[in-house]
């Protein structure tokens, strides 16, 4: 199977210098193929093979360049018969409309469902420019706003916090749902920026955590079992999901819903053991994480002291915020980044590595998510 990535951004966003750090950082060991079109920045020298509208080279870290002249459609396909990547990197015209390039590489992919797959289309945008560009390129710019699975901005480094704080709640307003990178590249490794893009959340990392940790339990359970009674057993399970346990009983349905209103959900790591809905194994005892609890996410370049943090993760324990079992975030500092965890009655908080903007989860049951904004202030 070929991932395929698209990067649009207008001329002098920064797509190529994005690309290359990419490539040396992030994809080391994957096959690479590279095709960008004919208003492409990066310029390839050497001699180049022209078979059927693609010109192709070679470049370094082992990614082949195409420089697409002719029939997209066609391109695509003989770039990867040729060359059978692991990832194709698309970068498209600075001036074209990124749904457009979506669209065409999406037929592309329906034609070849067992060879290709659009894994992810990101736009690269200046971001002392996003104001100016807004007004005066709207109908174009905003389509790669908004079209975008993830924003990274560039130049971020030259901002005031105010500004920079202004211009991610400009993309904000026109993409709700994008993961978007405000940190400035050269203080992050290209796989961070690679899970912003492939958007590994907070919540997934933090479900996972809990998941496994339920995977532990279970095993002791299974281990135990034969020389344990059915109330021991039901204590030692309960002992360890003391804050879970009381919240099985609320309404099915609710939880479905819940679990559908959060974006970060989109993976059911745990659905396959039973496809019978009658069936109850692995649910009598106690419920997954990700089934009874919802999850609030948000991202934010804001700055936070490490004072104010204690405090709002203080305040998580009053019960004005829902039931709260977890919560993980790393933010920017004002003397460096900070992470920090939660439990109920237990925090703490850390000097952190810088991550691709401030991010914040919160898993816990009957969320109360304008106040936990409010809060956080985001």
């Amino acid at each position: 199977m070929t991932k395929i990535d698209i990067f649009s951004g207008f001329l002098g966003a920064g797509k190529t210098t994005l690309i290359k750090k990419l490539i040396a950082e992030a994809y080391s060991g994957e096959k690479l193929v590279l095709i960008e079109n004919e208003f492409g920045e990066i310029n390839i020298d050497g001699g180049f093979l022209k078979e059927s509208g693609i010109e192709i080279s070679e470049m370094s870290a082992g990614c082949i360049c195409c420089s697409l002249v002719g029939d997209f459609n066609k391109a695509l396909k003989e770039a990867v018969e040729q060359f059978h990547p692991d990832r194709v990197l698309i970068e498209p015209s600075g001036v074209g409309k990124l749904s457009d390039v979506i669209v065409a590489v999406q037929r592309t992919v329906d034609e070849c469902p067992d060879e290709l797959k659009l894994n992810s289309y990101v736009t690269v945008a200046d971001a002392s420019k996003v104001k100016v560009y807004m007004k005066n390129f709207g109908e174009f710019y905003n389509n790669q706003i908004e079209a975008a699975g993830t924003i990274i901005l560039s130049r971020t480094q030259k901002l005031s916090q105010e500004k920079l704080e202004a211009a991610a709640a400009l993309l904000r307003e026109k993409n709700p749902d994008a993961a978007i990178l405000t940190t400035p590249w050269d203080e992050l490794d290209g796989k961070t920026i690679l899970s912003a893009v492939e958007k590994v959340s907070l919540s997934d990392e933090l479900l996972e955590k809990m998941r496994h940790e339920h995977e532990i339990e279970e095993a002791e359970h299974a281990h135990h079992h034969h020389d344990h009674d059915h109330e021991h057993e039901h204590e030692h399970d309960e002992h360890h999901h003391d804050h879970e346990h009381d919240e099985h009983h609320h309404d099915h349905d609710e939880h479905h819903h819940d679990h559908d209103e959060h974006e970060h959900h989109h993976h059911h790591h745990d659905g396959e053991e039973c496809d019978d809905p009658e069936c109850e194994c692995h649910h009598h005892h106690h419920h997954h994480a990700d089934d009874v609890f919802s999850s609030w996410g948000k991202e934010t370049p804001k700055k936070f002291s490490k004072e104010a943090l204690e405090d709002m993760l203080h305040k998580l324990d009053s019960g004005d915020y829902g039931h709260i079992l977890r919560a993980k975030g790393i933010v920017n500092g004002e003397d460096g980044w900070l992470e920090f965890d939660y439990v109920p009655e237990e925090h703490e908080v850390r000097a952190g590595h810088p991550d691709y903007t401030g991010r914040l989860c919160v898993i816990g049951a009957e969320l109360k998510e304008d106040g936990l904004a409010e809060l956080f202030g985001v």
